[in-house]
């Protein structure tokens, strides 16, 4: 599937056609590198979701298990629809926005707080985000008035977010600074943040880090990779497992995505290949042949836009933080009288064989 599509329990996001030692070469790698950046793109649209439209930031490198997973968490998250990164690495590498803000360290390197504030903005003169929780909130907002500053940001990173940034808003609206945003991170996930909108917040933009980069409350995807055909010159012939709750289906498959009057993506059905569902829309194509990419790939706006796209026709229901409705998939009737055949053929009283 394009990367950026909505995919859902037990579809099918990748097919390999190979040799099979081949194609059981590559099973490590492949499931690694999708799983954990559609769990992450997951979360992250999550609390895209949540924030009613103000700018997510992932800043969760520092707590992703090793470096190269923070990178392709950064990734992830910008496809879901993050604003940015903190990670300069994935910056470079995907040209992904990245974002920054003045560090706990670089105020307390300093013996007055307002010097500390005088100086990142002399630094950062058009992009600087003062942190303003390092001693006393309040004062350092005050601070920031009496100084003369105008930061584009002020950051808050601990306390009572709602009463907190209240005030933050209201002395700063009262000193003419109704442009300076109020930035907040801390322990953020996606119920939280619905939860501080809800309660009021005057809060502009969230950061968010471990709950995002680690999928903190659902920290794994339990993708699976299936030897469902095997051709040795006479055309393929199914493979499936049948154990008790880890059953597959056989064959080749294509995932076909409705669509009701509106619109909006109504359930989707797993059909073997071949099969025609003229109602939806094939989701599975061919992305390489013989190693061979067989289009330029996309840049990481367009798969963000994509993605955008795909959620905005899911339905709410379908989107609720709390008691989501299940997206329908089915099963066509060809594969489940494939699987009954294999199941047919496979399990038997012993010395009991079909001649």
């Amino acid at each position: 599937m394009p990367e950026g599509t909505l995919v859902f329990e037990e579809e099918p996001l990748l097919r390999v056609t190979a040799p099979i030692i081949e194609a059981q070469i590559v099973e490590t790698f492949l499931l690694s590198t999708l799983t954990f950046q559609t769990m992450v793109a997951s979360k992250g649209a999550r609390m895209v979701d949540a924030a009613q439209g103000r700018g997510v930031v992932e800043f969760g490198s520092r707590r992703a298990h090793g470096a190269e997973a923070g990178v392709l968490a950064a990734r992830a998250a910008y496809i879901a629809g993050c604003s940015g990164t903190s990670n300069l690495e994935a910056g470079r590498r995907f040209g992904i926005p990245t974002f920054g803000t003045q560090a706990h360290s670089f105020v307390m390197a300093y013996g007055d707080e307002e010097e500390s504030f005088r100086n990142f903005e002399r630094l950062f003169p058009e992009h600087g985000v003062l942190l303003i929780d390092t001693y006393d909130t309040l004062a350092a907002v005050d601070k920031i008035i009496h100084a003369g500053l105008r930061p584009r940001s002020v950051r808050l990173d601990s306390g009572d977010f709602v009463e907190l940034s209240r005030e933050v808003r209201k002395r700063l609206d009262q000193a003419g600074l109704s442009e300076t945003k109020i930035f907040a991170s801390g322990d953020l996930d996606e119920f939280v943040i619905a939860d501080l909108l809800a309660r009021g917040a005057q809060i502009d933009a969230f950061g968010v880090g471990t709950a995002l980069a680690t999928s903190k409350d659902a920290p794994s995807l339990s993708g699976v990779y299936k030897l469902v055909d095997v051709d040795f010159g006479q055309g393929p012939a199914g493979r499936a497992k049948l154990s008790n709750d880890k059953s597959t289906y056989p064959c080749r498959k294509q995932v076909f995505r409705m669509h009701d009057s509106s619109g909006r993506y109504s359930g989707d059905v797993v059909a073997a290949e071949g099969e025609r569902c003229p109602d939806g829309e094939p989701l599975l194509s061919c992305a390489m042949r013989k190693g061979k990419r067989l289009s330029p790939s996309s840049n990481m706006q367009q798969i963000q836009q994509h993605a955008k796209a795909e959620l905005a026709h899911l339905a709410e229901p379908y989107r609720r933080l709390q008691n989501a409705e299940r997206y329908p998939v089915r099963f066509s009737r060809a594969l489940k009288e494939n699987l009954e055949q294999i199941r047919n053929r496979h399990i038997q009283p012993v010395g009991r064989r079909e001649s």
